[in-house]
């Protein structure tokens, strides 16, 4: 076996790459084209989703197959190789097998145990056999991956690790309350009539939203998309063009986008103003992380707003300059005491206990003693991690983050929707890359441990089979050999025994082939066996030596299954 994976994911790449490398239809296409007319590689799948970028190869030769298939993935996806290579995963053989087992049970999803994967391993394998670029290999790694994956989710219960990156897009949308109760009587507006938002608005209408319209750049598939909501459910849908996107948004309280356009779909001032047409408030941006007051009243930054003064900072004999100290801290906390020297700070730590000290005195102290307090100041803050304080730290003021008006989900990679809406006044948008960070807490069902086992064993049990299926040409090609000499041995005997009735030499015949069956049917059922255990592939290695069997002939075997496998359309 000489399975070769390499490729690119939200586990190992920012989103900002995942986007840049992110490939169309057509790339896909002559990607999958160029990898098996490259030199290194007979067989090629591509596996590309919203969060992963994946070519698998049957390649000849492990370092050749690496380079080979990483320059091809920087050429299509227009990311400049030295740019992608720190990026890139690598997996060879069992490890290959393992990454797309786990990928398909849903172990490496954003959002662990979504079962959407499946379907598009099963679209990846589905072109490759349309193209003609997978082989026996790649034909039965996929339809496996496939079986494996519908194993984990019908035998446990990892779907209740996870779900569809739909839902938990939603849920973040949702911010911690009930999908179904926050989107029930909203207004949703669709853009895309793909697989992705077509799942979009499934769900939106099993959670009771009131109407759903969906916007994409062919009409028919709208309209399509629109049919089957109607048909399947009773919330009111219908198809408007994307030029009427604009117009939809000031209607609808949550939109979700997932194109597959490589320019942005929705521009943060499009946003704006479809906020502004809908609340008919002037929408500002404000700074990452901030959350913004929805009324000008309220426009002053929070951060410059003071906190209000302490008890402590108005009491007399105070050793500190409360005038200068800025920000309206405690002066009892560390940001107050920041830079204080040894002997006004030792002056306010007897001062907080209630105690007095001579600041004359304390002033008068050496510099071998200022050093000592400095020292021990020091260690203090290494093993707690901050400068001790007498008193718990005055509240910081929280400003409550407004309802938003219009709630954004962009699922498209690369994006859809401007990364500068995170920023408007009254909208939330929840992208590619906020899921991310929030899967990343996300827990996960103890079943999981149970897939990884199904993983493991599903693994080691391919690996067997594929070592056992690579010993059966040359097996073949022994078995042929065999009858080859049966049949030049009773033409032999014909030669010298010219009457022979037909009823004789068919018995002698029959006894001749029985003799040469049984004489191989242990050594090629015992060396399949033993070609299933790992480092097996010699036993064939071994067959063609002791039997003198003509390569030639074991290759045409494997040509002729290959070819099949090739032929073969999808299951």
């Amino acid at each position: 076996m000489s399975l070769l994976v390499v490729g690119l994911s939200h586990r190992s790449a920012p989103v900002s790459v995942l986007e840049r490398a992110a490939l169309g239809a057509d790339a896909q296409i002559k990607l999958l084209q160029d990898t098996v007319a490259a030199e290194p590689a007979t067989e090629a799948a591509v596996l590309a989703t919203c969060n992963r970028i994946e070519l698998y190869a049957d390649v000849d030769k492990f370092h050749a197959g690496v380079a080979e298939l990483s320059t091809l993935l920087a050429q299509h996806s227009g990311v400049g190789l030295d740019e992608l290579t720190p990026y890139l995963y690598v997996h060879y053989e069992d490890r290959a097998v393992h990454h797309l087992f786990s990928v398909a049970c849903g172990l490496d999803s954003m959002v662990v145990g979504e079962g959407q994967i499946l379907g598009q391993i099963k679209d990846s394998l589905a072109k490759a056999q349309e193209l003609h670029s997978a082989g026996r290999l790649l034909n039965d790694l996929f339809q496996q991956a496939l079986r494996v994956g519908k194993r984990a989710h019908s035998e446990t219960g990892i779907d209740r690790a996870g779900q569809s990156l739909v839902t938990f897009g939603l849920e973040q949308l949702a911010e911690g309350t009930d999908v179904t109760a926050w989107a029930r009587g909203k207004k949703a507006l669709v853009i895309g009539a793909g697989s992705m938002s077509s799942l979009a608005a499934a769900t939106l209408a099993r959670a009771g939203v009131a109407e759903i319209v969906v916007a994409n750049r062919t009409q028919d598939r709208a309209e399509r998309l629109v049919e089957i909501l109607t048909d399947g459910t009773d919330v009111p849908a219908r198809a408007v063009p994307m030029e009427s996107v604009p117009v939809e948004l000031t209607r609808a309280d949550v939109a979700v986008s997932c194109t597959g356009a490589t320019g942005l779909v929705l521009a943060a001032e499009e946003v704006a103003a479809a906020v502004e047409g809908r609340t008919g408030q002037p929408v500002a941006f404000t700074e990452a992380g901030t959350p913004a007051p929805r009324t000008a009243a309220d426009a002053t930054d929070v951060r410059q707003t003071p906190l209000p003064p302490t008890s402590v900072g108005t009491d007399e004999n105070c050793p500190l300059d409360v005038a200068a100290v800025q920000g309206g801290f405690s002066v009892l906390g560390e940001a107050a005491v920041a830079g204080m020297d040894a002997a006004t700070l030792e002056q306010h730590a007897a001062w907080a206990a209630g105690s007095a000290v001579d600041r004359r005195e304390a002033a008068r102290r050496s510099p071998e003693a200022d050093a000592e307090l400095i020292t021990a100041l020091a260690a203090t803050a290494a093993t707690v991690g901050r400068i001790p304080e007498r008193r718990k730290p005055e509240p910081v003021i929280e400003v409550p983050r407004p309802t938003p008006a219009l709630s954004l989900l962009d699922l498209a990679m690369p994006r859809d929707i401007d990364a500068a809406v995170h920023r408007l006044t009254g909208v939330r948008l929840v992208d590619i890359e906020s899921l991310a960070e929030a899967s990343a807490d996300a827990p996960m069902a103890a079943d999981v441990d149970q897939v990884r086992r199904i993983v493991s064993d599903e693994v080691a049990a391919f690996g067997a089979a594929l070592r056992a299926a690579h010993i059966t040409p040359t097996v073949v090609a022994l078995r042929a050999m065999a009858a080859d000499v049966v049949a030049n041995e009773i033409a032999r005997l014909e030669g010298r025994l010219p009457g022979l009735d037909d009823k004789h030499r068919g018995e002698i015949t029959q006894t001749v082939r029985r003799v040469v069956d049984k004489l191989l049917h242990a050594p090629t059922v015992r060396v399949k066996q033993l070609a299933a255990e790992p480092g097996g592939a010699g036993y064939a290695d071994a067959l063609r030596t002791l039997f003198d069997l003509d390569q030639e002939t074991v290759a045409s075997v494997s040509r002729a299954e290959d070819s099949t496998e090739k032929n073969r359309g999808p299951r």
